[in-house]
């Protein structure tokens, strides 16, 4: 039993250990030179084609939605009469 624990121990130290040694290249200045630019885009679609979608489909579900909240409100307002 002694030996499963140590085992595990020994697994866990391994990993933790080779996990912070990886060097990651630090995007961050490279990003703030691209967004800082300016070149008369707005700033939520400098991110290019992907930044382009989600503000067109943002603005679309957000007037679908207005639309049927007025919908909703116009039918609330006049209800339908029973016969």
């Amino acid at each position: 039993m002694y030996r499963h624990i140590q085992a595990l121990q020994q697994v866990s130290r391994r990993t933790l250990s080779t996990s912070g040694r990886r060097q990651v290249e630090n995007k961050v200045p490279h990003k703030q030179k691209h967004f800082q630019e300016d070149n008369g885009i707005p700033v939520h679609l400098k991110g290019g084609v992907t930044d382009a979608i989600l503000y067109r489909a943002t603005m679309a579900l957000t007037i679908l939605g207005s639309a049927y909240v007025v919908y909703e409100l116009v039918c609330a307002a006049f209800p339908k009469k029973k016969e």
